[in-house]
């Protein structure tokens, strides 16, 4: 297992080397002269030249990477345009804010998912078949911000029960925060549900209806043995592929979700960097979005050989 981690570790390092290059390239699309852009409007000559200075924008394209990447591998993402606020800092204490987010939602997704997928894989064409595809239609053709405000207005607004928008830290107020985070869990858990519903429903008619199912019938094995051990255990495989695939669509989906419900993480902060054109910190999350999601699956691949002995990984 190990030798199989370092070789992914190894082989995701030329990636990471492109897609930071790519990441880097970002600083291209900026319209008119970057050095003009972070000294300001009003900035004198001399400014924007000590600026152009500072940020080696006088070096050729691939020396200004050279550089950029020394100081990424040092953890350190320069300063943003506004406020001269270290970026680095502001990820770090912004990054737990949207892990908690998407793990809730994950969590919240799979509470809805595998019940649903669970019986619409065992009573195929049935009722409860039909209720579990028409939640995934309608999960999957919804957009997630129609949801956060529908969720708003039934759970928040006529009902009462949860707050509108904001943020509590969790260790300081564990049940504050979850009451601040179970509508942005739900409303991007929903999504990720209605696609894994839908995989879980199709392993498990495949995986129930194979050989080895049907001579654990025979030999007499209880409903709750065939349908765990060996039906949901080998149905797993598919869905937690689409599941490490789903939480770095989490991460993206915080974007507009945490801006809605004004919480303070990574996806706000990134989305007033597009507004306004703050290239550190928009190369900065873009790098910890991927890197995460590269995370997510190396995670997906190990879990391969606890879920199934037969799959080796070394």
């Amino acid at each position: 297992m190990l030798k199989f981690i370092g070789r992914r570790v190894i082989s995701a390092i030329p990636v990471l080397v492109v897609v930071s290059f790519a990441v880097f390239l970002l600083i291209a699309l900026v319209p008119g002269d970057p050095a003009l852009l972070i000294a300001g409007p009003e900035a004198t000559p001399e400014q924007v030249a000590e600026v152009r200075e500072r940020y080696h924008f006088n070096e050729p394209l691939v020396v200004q990477y050279g550089y950029w990447l020394f100081g990424v591998l040092r953890l350190d993402f320069g300063l943003s345009l506004y406020g001269s606020e270290s970026v680095s800092s502001q990820i770090a204490s912004r990054l737990p804010v949207t892990l908690g987010l998407a793990i809730a939602a994950a969590v919240c997704g799979l509470l809805i998912a595998v019940p649903l997928g669970l019986a619409a894989g065992i009573w195929p064409n049935t009722w409860i078949d039909s209720i579990a595809r028409s939640v995934a239609t309608l999960g999957l053709a919804i957009p997630n911000f129609v949801f956060a405000i529908l969720l708003v207005m039934i759970l928040a607004v006529n009902l009462r029960w949860l707050p509108t928008s904001g943020y509590a830290d969790f260790w300081s107020s564990p049940l504050g925060w979850l009451r601040f985070m179970i509508l942005p869990a739900l409303t991007l858990g929903l999504h990720m549900a209605a696609i894994l519903v839908r995989q879980i429903r199709a392993a498990l008619m495949d995986v129930l209806d194979s050989n080895y199912v049907r001579s654990a019938w025979a030999r007499g094995a209880s409903p709750r043995l065939v349908v765990m051990k060996h039906g949901l255990k080998n149905a797993a495989i598919p869905a937690v592929t689409v599941l490490g695939v789903q939480v770095g669509y989490l991460l993206g989906g915080t974007v507009i979700i945490e801006q809605i419900f004004a919480i303070p993480g990574l996806g706000s902060y990134m989305l007033t960097a597009i507004l306004r054109a703050d290239l550190p910190v928009i190369q900065a999350v873009t790098l910890v979005f991927v890197v995460t999601a590269m995370l997510m699956s190396l995670l997906v691949d190990i879990s391969y050989g606890f879920l199934n002995p037969k799959i080796k990984v070394s």
